[in-house]
This record gives C-alpha cells, structure tokens and sequence, in this order.
C-alpha cells in the first residue's frame, strides 16, 4: 500500500510538472543552465569510464574466442554492439543517477526545507513546474548526449586496448567494427537514454520535493532517489530490451 501511496504522489507531481511555464524566459534560462551543468560536470567522469568499459570488453571478448575457430574479426563487432546495446546505455545511465540525481535531490530538497518552495507557491508560482521542469528537459537533452559520446568513447577504447595487448591487431579489430552494422541498434540505444533520462530526472526531483525535515533528511532523499533511479533503470533496460529486440 505505500508504494501505491508513493506511485501516485509521484504521479501527481508529474501533472504538476508538465505545465505551461509561468515566465518561458526564465524557463529557457533555467534549461540551458542545467544543460551545461550535467553536461560538464559529468562530460570527465563519463570519458574515463567509456574508455575502460570498451577496453576490458576487448580482453574479456578476447580472451574467450582466442584458440578458436572463430575469426578474430568478429571481436570488434561483438565490442561493439555490447557497447552500443547495452554498455554505454546502462552503464552511462547508472554513473548519471549518482551523479545528476543526488544533485538534483539535494537541491530541490534544500528548497524545500529551507521553505523557498513554500514561498513560491505563496506568490501563485508553480513550484513543481518551476523547479523541476527544466531539470527535466535538461536531462533529456543531456543523458543521451552523454550516451552517444560513451558508444563511441569505448569503441576508440577498444582500439587503444588492442594497441596495447596485441591480442589482436587495430586493424583486424575496425575491420570488425564495420561487419555487419544494424542502424536500429543506435535508435534501441537512445530511446533507453531517453527513458533513463526522465526516470532519473522525476524520480530525484520528487524525492526532493517531498523533502520534509532538515539536513538529514535532504541526505536520505538523495540516496532514496539514486536507489531508486537506478532501479527502474535496470527494470526499464529488461523491458525496452524484450519489446524491441525480441
């Protein structure tokens, strides 16, 4: 019965959200703001990461296809569509809710305790709208972005880890890398990021407009928000991954 409670809190908050801006200046302001925000702020965190998944793809893919009768060829096309399918879309997503939903939880949730939000709904201002819809559509601008830029990422990590091992040559591996491409991979790819980028954005701002308390309870909405982000990033991925693959 509390997850129900809870469900439809956050359904409500939703129709709150995705109303007609108060002042569409201020909205635009607020947006490009926050843009910039998760997109620098994560742009490094995102590169390390990218690099080495696509690296410890090429040694872990390598290493069991090596003795066999299996080409060496197809390892960039297996790295490659592991990465494009699965890795820098979850994994992306799952960095993104740590790091753009604790920020985003926080935030609101400050607002809130400190009665700033109050103060808004006071003057007649749509405080949901307010502050959480720019974040929202930051954040659908934002992850996939960041996805798209990791697909590729780990893919030149791929190459720089052949490099490196010789376990098989760069040019065998590009030579993978262009077998066989599927384009409705990438389109699977970013609607993932998509969804992620929203289920990360609500879920963290309603945990911080429903911030009641002080500090302590500001850090709990930032962990129940990353937690629960990152939940319903991995049942939306199954999901999204048994409707359009299978």
């Amino acid at each position: 019965m509390k997850f129900l409670e809870q469900f439809g809190r956050y359904i409500l908050f939703l129709r709150a959200c995705f109303r007609k801006p108060d002042k569409w200046r201020m909205f635009w302001r607020a947006f490009f703001t926050e843009v910039y925000k998760m997109g620098n702020d994560s742009f490094l965190i995102v590169s390390i990461i990218s690099m080495f998944i696509g690296a410890v793809a090429v040694i872990q893919f390598g290493s069991q296809l090596q003795g066999s009768l299996v080409p060496m060829t197809i390892l960039g096309r297996i790295v490659r569509d592991a990465n494009i399918l699965e890795f820098s879309p979850t994994i992306t997503a799952l960095v993104m809710a740590g790091k753009i939903g604790s920020n985003i939880a926080s935030e609101i949730g400050t607002m809130k305790v400190s009665e700033q939000i109050d103060a808004l709904e006071i003057m007649g201002v749509n405080a949901a709208s307010y502050v959480a819809l720019p974040k929202i559509f930051a954040a659908l601008f934002a992850v996939p972005a960041l996805v798209t830029y990791s697909m590729f990422l780990a893919n030149v990590g791929g190459a720089i880890s052949c490099y490196f091992s010789e376990m098989v040559s760069v040019d065998t591996y590009v030579q993978g890398l262009r077998m066989d491409f599927n384009s409705f991979f990438i389109t699977h790819s970013l609607t993932k990021a998509v969804t992620s980028a929203f289920l990360i954005a609500t879920i963290s701002s309603y945990n911080g407009y429903q911030t009641e308390g002080g500090a302590l309870e500001v850090g709990s909405a930032s962990t129940k928000a990353v937690v629960q982000s990152c939940i319903a990033i991995i049942f939306f991925d199954y999901i999204l991954t048994q409707i359009m693959l299978y």
